[in-house]
């Protein structure tokens, strides 16, 4: 079987699991009597990813095969998540938990599972690739492309998926029991975990790179990585990728239940946005699959710096087009407008960030590498971005009658400045070497 696609197979599993309950969560969560801890649950997240990443990065490094190692993570992923599904499932729908420190346990036990698998993905990817005699630079996004499809797949299932009393559908109308405001979405995102563990081990072997000779303690720990912060354009490049990495849950985590919170004012109560959040959030993703492609073309032409700066500035766009849209026609344009360029706003930053660190990396640090940048965007970054728009959005909204409401413009607002000055500031201070280095020598 061509390997470009048994790789595409492995990412569109890869962020399935993912897209079955990243963007919908919050509604459910408003409805199990935790809403106002919404932006816990996507810092959650962002702090496993501080140190598991990287922990994962070392093991895959020196020990166990990181496409082995994606599938063992997969599969304690699934299981936790199952778990989660199975607290509701004994709650009932439209219940509050019983036990919400159990379920918050059971979830970060899952989460702090399958971070590290976005990073492990890559490294497999790309040592089986370079086995293969391909470009990583050419054949890598059109794989990734694939990850972004299963994204969406998941994404429009649950949002179009039910159960009720006659059994299990599909429907675009309103349904007590759809999946996308329900339990449900975890056990479609655990299956998929389990599935996509037991596919990680028909991949071809990526051996763990061997050093000869005496191998201090900090390379037996995998923190040589970290030597990295030595090169002026690493270090700059990490710590805006932390800043620009605070952007990057603030709209999983709270454009759902601002959607649907419009489904409280009468006006909008029936419109297409409110009541398909799901739906209308994965143009998002249909954007960055188109994105993706234009990554080579984009990053041999201008390079890493003014890739992220286009990044940074979509992320400005995208805020303020939800500061000022609304459910209804024309305003519904800026809802739209703001998925669009999601697709400029995550991939130029997520994906060039991955490809760029693969390239200036020693082989034997490649795993531990990719874990740092991890740690640093949806670790770092994506923890102190999400708490901070968490309590911003908790200072200006509440829930009220199961919707989230209140001033939304001023926080959409709020986050599109934060956005805005560190795109200036990283046009300023970042300045790329002419002439990228191959390897970091240790």
């Amino acid at each position: 079987m061509n390997m470009k696609f048994r790789l595409s197979v492995m990412n569109f599993l890869e962020f399935a699991v993912w897209g079955a309950y990243l963007t919908c969560m919050g509604n459910y969560l408003g409805i199990a009597g935790l809403g106002d801890k919404i932006s816990w649950f996507y810092a959650i997240q962002g702090i496993v990813s501080i140190f598991m990443p990287t922990l994962m990065g070392i093991v895959a490094d020196k020990y166990i095969q990181p496409q082995r190692l994606l599938g063992l993570c997969h599969l304690l992923a699934g299981v936790f998540m199952i778990g989660c599904w199975w607290m509701g499932e004994q709650a009932g729908f439209g219940s509050e938990l019983v036990d919400k420190s159990l379920f918050i346990a059971l979830y970060t036990l899952s989460v702090a599972f399958y971070m590290p698998t976005i990073a492990l993905t890559n490294t497999a990817a790309f040592t089986i690739l370079k086995n293969y005699g391909m470009d990583t630079v050419r054949d890598f996004p059109p794989i990734r492309v694939l990850g972004t499809v299963g994204f969406i797949a998941t994404m429009w299932f649950v949002n179009c998926a039910f159960i009720d009393d006659s059994g299990f559908g599909f429907t675009l109308g309103e349904n007590a029991h759809k999946f996308q405001y329900t339990y449900l979405q975890f056990l479609v995102s655990g299956v998929l975990s389990v599935l996509l563990f037991l596919y990680c081990f028909t991949l071809p072997e990526c051996k763990v790179e061997k050093k000869e000779g005496k191998v201090s303690l900090v390379e037996t720990l995998g923190l040589n990585a970290f030597k990295l912060f030595k090169r002026r354009q690493m270090a700059l490049f990490f710590i805006f990728s932390a800043l620009l990495g605070m952007c990057l849950q603030v709209t999983n985590g709270f454009a759902g239940p601002f959607l649907t919170s419009f489904k409280g004012t009468p006006e909008f109560a029936d419109s297409f946005a409110a009541n398909n959040a799901t739906m209308l959030t994965s143009i998002s993703q249909i954007s960055e699959a188109l994105c993706i492609l234009m990554i080579p073309f984009f990053l041999k032409r201008f390079g890493i710096k003014v890739v992220m700066l286009m990044s940074l500035f979509a992320w400005v766009f995208r805020f303020g087009f939800f500061g000022i849209g609304n459910p209804a026609m024309p305003g519904v344009i800026f809802f739209i407008l703001s998925c669009i360029v999601y697709g400029v706003a995550f991939d130029f930053f997520n994906v060039s960030g991955g490809i760029f660190v693969d390239q200036e990396c020693a082989p034997d640090i490649k795993a531990s590498a990719q874990g740092l940048f991890m740690m640093m965007t949806n670790g770092l970054g994506a923890t102190i971005g999400t708490l901070a728009a968490g309590e911003i959005v908790n200072a200006y909204c509440g829930w009220e009658g199961g919707y989230l409401v209140g001033d939304w413009q001023t926080c959409w607002f709020t986050f599109a400045t934060f956005a805005l000055i560190v795109g200036i500031t990283f046009a300023i201070v970042f300045k790329p070497e002419k002439k990228p280095i191959g390897e970091i020598k240790h």
